[in-house]
């Protein structure tokens, strides 16, 4: 039976992180759920029904896209008045983003149409949990916001699932032990939005918590006829996306591991100017190296490297995949708006062979940002065209390739969420754990660098540092 809205629901059971055995060792924690409430629009709009268009059904069986905020509290916070906050700007940021309070559902009377569909009571879960406070928590906490190695379940644990039914939007707020930190988890189901449109919701809700005359975004346009179809793209896309078993490109171990790779605006600078250089020596024009191309490129050979150095490589004359999502909001015909609420993103392949990719040095860096911004081009060109109907095809063809994804985008400010206790010490999207992506987002020390998400098992985990950690030196002694 569902709940009336704001009406609480008797505690869940209680969810582990479990003990660190390569990564941090914080200790053993039991979460224990106060209350379940729901938490409506207000005021409430209208019965609502929105269509999913070719780029939402896209990921309409994808894994939920589940994102973690760290923030640190005060010794004095008024904890109460914070949950208290977040509930009731929850109510009010709703309003604007009503759809996310809604569900995905079969268009009655039809076989393969999709749709949002919101109803006035309709409303998002949100959980308030907290930790056992038996232990340090300051330590806990710089345990928990480190950039080291850390067991996924440790982080997963304070995320929230979706309910059953199609729902959309979940949130879970904990209180970290001794109430040193609060842990914000938000589950969103991607075939209501991309990032843009999510992180869009959150710096509402944020802005609308801060409350103080604090500037909010602007208000999101929430209209799917906006986005033309003229090639038919959605019955395509409709009888051809992947699988959830497909979209999870990886099968997350029990001692799955989570570490954060930084890499600062000088760290960008020189692979840079290590392409170009090496695009000199080889007398070829330079590919276009901006600091999103210069980090894939980092990323991506590096993990190739790892693989290669596992005896997990595919042979000699293979090739290796990176997919990545291209906005293409600005790039429709006519334009979206750029506050558009829903999916508008586009899938990126850059392709390179193995052995190139997982050279040392400068010959790696070259080959992956050629192919890293050869593929943006690509992308950008394709839109419109013919080539969109193949992207369930390339999918299919490049996931034998061992697929390596990406998730997030440093455009979208996920170190300037501040719902009034202060900006964020640690963000990650736990979900590309399941997915075999790494996580993108902006340096939280706004040098203007990028950090690095990345999920693997113990062992290619050590593998892959040491592979980080030897191509930065290498940027760093060439000059």
């Amino acid at each position: 039976m569902a709940m009336a809205p704001d009406q609480q629901q008797p505690p869940a059971g209680a969810g582990a992180g479990a003990s660190s055995t390569t990564g941090s060792t914080s200790p053993r924690l039991r979460v224990h759920v106060h209350d379940t409430t729901l938490v409506p629009p207000s005021p409430s709009p209208p019965e609502t029904s929105l269509p999913l268009t070719f780029f939402d059904v896209f990921w309409l069986q994808s894994h939920p896209v589940e994102r973690l905020f760290l923030y640190r509290l005060a010794h004095d916070a008024d904890v109460e008045a914070i949950i208290s906050n977040l509930r009731s700007s929850l109510h009010k940021a709703l309003a604007a983003f009503y759809p996310l309070a809604g569900r995905v559902r079969l268009t009655p009377g039809t076989s393969d149409r999709y749709e949002l569909h919101y109803r006035p009571g309709d409303a998002v879960t949100f959980t308030v949990a907290e930790c056992d406070d038996d232990v340090d928590g300051d330590a806990h906490f710089d345990a928990l916001a480190t950039d080291e190695p850390r067991e996924v379940a440790k982080i997963a644990a304070l995320v929230p699932t979706l309910p059953r039914g199609g729902r959309l939007l979940a949130v879970r707020a904990t209180l970290l032990p001794a109430r040193r930190g609060l842990a914000i988890g938000v589950t969103l189901h991607h075939a209501a939005c991309d990032g843009s449109g999510s992180t869009h919701f959150l710096h509402t809700w944020a802005a609308t918590c801060r409350g103080g005359g604090a500037e909010s975004p602007p208000p999101p346009v929430i209209d799917r006829t906006l986005l033309a179809d003229p090639r038919r793209l959605y019955d395509a896309f409709v009888q051809t996306a992947p699988s959830s078993e497909e979209y999870e490109f990886v099968k997350m171990s029990a001692d799955q591991l989570f570490a954060t790779f930084t890499l600062s605006k000088d760290d960008l600078k020189r692979v840079k100017d290590a392409v170009a250089d090496e695009a000199a020596r080889r007398g070829v024009a330079p590919p276009r190296c901006s600091s999103l191309v210069a980090t894939f490129g980092l990323v991506w050979s590096c993990y190739q490297r790892g693989k290669e150095g596992s005896g997990g490589g595919a042979g000699e004359g293979s090739m290796a995949c990176m997919a990545f999502p291209v906005d293409h909001r600005s790039r429709m015909k006519p334009p979206l708006p750029e506050k558009y609420l829903g999916n508008c993103v586009g899938p990126a392949f850059a392709l390179a062979p193995t052995g190139e990719l997982a050279a040392a040095g400068a010959g790696g860096l070259f080959s992956a940002c050629a192919a890293v911004a050869s593929a943006i081009d690509e992308a950008v060109r394709d839109i419109g065209t013919s080539s969109m109907d193949a992207w369930m095809d390339r999918i299919r063809e490049v996931l034998p390739m061992g697929l390596l994804t990406v998730a997030g985008s440093p455009r979208f400010r996920v170190y300037d969420l501040d719902f009034g206790f202060g900006r964020p010490a640690k963000v990650d999207i736990v979900s590309v754990a399941r997915t075999g992506a790494v996580a993108v987002a902006e340096s939280r020390s706004g040098d203007g660098g990028i950090e690095v998400g990345v999920s693997l098992q113990p062992a290619a985990m050590e593998r892959y540092r040491k592979c980080f950690a030897d191509a930065t030196l290498w940027l760093h002694q060439k000059t």
